[in-house]
């Protein structure tokens, strides 16, 4: 399967066989790539308060069950991301000839119809020659136990699919990991690479189905990571969405305020080097993640059914 394009009736059009399994090459190439992630994800945290966490990269295999779930789960989603992204591609055009870079804290240009979103974000900003235009996105999905509760997981699967195939319309390069913590003493922190714009693959959304409830959350250690790939681009709107049901908690002691400091401290570091941080509160735990983030980071998705949509229209705003 390469593509899943919307039909005339904005109903995805899949080929009815199951993905094919992977050649060898494409094995190999996988535990390369499995390889080089596990190597950077390493060096972004080696001087930082998690540099002695045992860390493990995963490339999350798929096979026919993802297949079916995700079919499953995307029909009814794909005509609600096929209208936004009708609505957005002719806001590309415009973004590729750009002389301005939006949403900006400051600039030189204010933007008045920007006030409406009260984020303070009002001014654009002349592009330096190396910059490039476009938008790239990232996003975060917390895999911790409570995930499994109150349709907490569907509704990230959801998202994610949403997410992931708005941008594959719109040609927005998109990353999207998982991550949970204390899997075992040899395994301190998990993250899963479902998807990741330096080595796109087309069954990517397949791989998006093994998003699952697992253990802990070491939020502040996944953010720095992805991050700190998103700095990389070359694109000029670099985009990090959070969803997460809960405030970090993970062993010995990443709890509490030292868990919130670390996060903190995160968000405003890579703020200086171009990150935009929004955070999807889908639990019980709504105030802290707000006084983490900051209100103008903060999304309360209050109905888990709106999540995709939400999600899609923010990123559609970015452009």
């Amino acid at each position: 399967m390469e593509r899943a394009d919307p039909g005339d009736s904005g109903s995805p059009v899949y080929h009815t066989a199951n993905p094919e399994p992977l050649s060898e090459e494409e094995k190999q190439q996988e535990r390369d790539f499995r390889k080089k992630l596990n190597r950077y994800a390493r060096d972004t945290v080696s001087e930082s308060i998690h540099q002695g966490v045992k860390l493990i990269v995963h490339r999350p295999e798929f096979n026919s069950e993802h297949h079916e779930e995700y079919i499953r789960l995307s029909q009814g989603l794909m005509p609600i991301v096929s209208e936004i992204a009708r609505q957005t591609l002719p806001l590309l055009e415009h973004e590729v000839s750009a002389e301005f870079t939006k949403n900006r804290y400051d600039g030189s240009k204010f933007q008045a119809d920007s006030v409406v979103y009260r984020d303070f974000r009002y001014f654009s900003k002349k592009r330096p020659p190396t910059e490039s235009p476009g938008l790239v996105v990232g996003l975060r999905v917390d895999e911790s136990g409570s995930m499994a509760a109150f349709g907490r997981l569907e509704a990230a699967k959801r998202a994610v699919i949403a997410v992931y195939e708005f941008c594959q319309i719109c040609q927005i390069p998109i990353l999207i990991y998982g991550d949970t913590a204390d899997v075992s003493r040899l395994e301190q922190m998990s993250i899963f690479a479902y998807a990741d714009s330096e080595k796109v693959d087309s069954r990517d959304r397949f791989r998006l189905m093994g998003i699952r409830a697992r253990s802990n959350n070491r939020d502040g250690m996944a953010l720095r990571i992805m991050a700190e790939r998103l700095a990389a681009s070359p694109k000029s709107t670099k985009l990090l969405i959070s969803i997460s049901d809960g405030q970090p908690k993970a062993m010995e002691d990443y709890t509490g305020g030292l868990a919130i400091s670390d996060m903190q401290q995160t968000i405003a570091e890579y703020e200086r080097k171009g990150i935009t941080f929004l955070a999807a509160a889908i639990g019980q735990d709504k105030a802290v993640i707000s006084q983490i983030y900051g209100g103008e980071r903060f999304l309360d998705i209050t109905n888990l059914n709106e999540l995709p949509a939400q999600l899609v229209r923010v990123i559609s705003r970015y452009l």
